[in-house]
């Protein structure tokens, strides 16, 4: 990047290190700060909306949707994430390319699975085999941000499902009494004062899916572990112009730096919205302020 890096063998003390900590691979890794705060920025109100239907099914007078909104918790919540991950990426992907491949190649007379490998037509391939890298980066983000809302939205179903039932029933019966109906009554009483049930559970979830972004390695994401090793490892002189020593526990401490201001950064914000939503209540939070003001 700077004018004087052109021969890194001659450079020395801060000259090196500011060259070093500008190369290519380096950029990359700034650039993954940004991947991981893209996926939460996109996975946190998806996961909700998924938690929010599924907390929506499981209180369904309509039996097969409550089956339908307490299996995906029960389910989803029973897996381990690890192996969720590994294997839900795969067998969605495949999805995928088995529904385009029944479109496109509608002809095609071989089995799509031969043996351990699955197989279909150029066409149905995503991305195809002709598409830029930026395609195929593209869509393994796209996996990882379903695959995470999918996962993270059962836990967050559980979570509105209960704050669901923590809203005094005396209050939709009074609003039942009052003529409104079963839609206006969510609506209007039960979602508006669900929030304030909600947050404390939902801040301790979004505090698992921040911890849980190291997990876009296995999905084939380059994110900020995934450089951290790499560039934290021995580096050989015969095969890069910054040769050193194993300095993982430099990059991995600067990570730590990182989800620790990053997680305090969210708890501020977290308080302040629950001290939003209290107010006023008839909740714990609410007589808080009610008795400090």
């Amino acid at each position: 990047m700077f004018s004087y890096c052109s021969d890194p063998s001659v450079l020395e003390g801060f000259s090196w290190l500011s060259c070093y900590l500008t190369t290519g691979k380096h950029m990359s890794m700034y650039w993954s700060v940004g991947t991981v705060l893209l996926l939460l920025a996109i996975t946190a109100p998806t996961a909700l909306l998924f938690g929010f239907a599924g907390a929506t099914a499981s209180r369904s007078a309509f039996l097969p949707i409550r089956w339908l909104g307490k299996g995906y918790t029960s389910v989803v919540r029973g897996v381990p994430d690890i192996a969720f991950f590994m294997f839900f990426v795969i067998a969605l992907d495949q999805a995928f390319e088995w529904l385009r491949h029944k479109v496109k190649c509608s002809d095609w007379e071989e089995p799509v699975r031969q043996g351990n490998d699955f197989v279909v037509c150029a066409q149905a391939k995503l991305p195809l085999n002709t598409a830029d890298q930026w395609v195929h980066e593209t869509y393994g983000f796209f996996l990882a941000v379903l695959t995470f809302a999918i996962v993270f939205g059962a836990f967050a179903a559980n979570v509105l499902f209960g704050a669901m039932r923590a809203v005094p029933h005396a209050q939709l019966e009074t609003a039942e009494a009052y003529g409104m109906t079963r839609r206006q009554t969510f609506w209007r009483i039960l979602v508006p004062q669900m929030w304030v049930y909600a947050l404390p559970g939902l801040s301790n979830l979004w505090m698992v899916l921040i911890k849980a972004t190291p997990l876009l390695f296995l999905l084939g994401v380059e994110d900020i572990v995934y450089w951290a090793r790499e560039l934290g490892g021995t580096k050989n002189p015969r095969f890069t112009d910054y040769p050193h020593g194993d300095w993982r526990l430099w990059y991995f401490s600067a990570l730590l730096v990182f989800y620790l201001v990053f997680t305090r950064l969210s708890e501020i914000v977290l308080d302040k919205l629950m001290a939003r939503l209290t107010h006023g209540q008839a909740t714990a939070g609410g007589e808080a302020q009610r008795k400090a003001a």
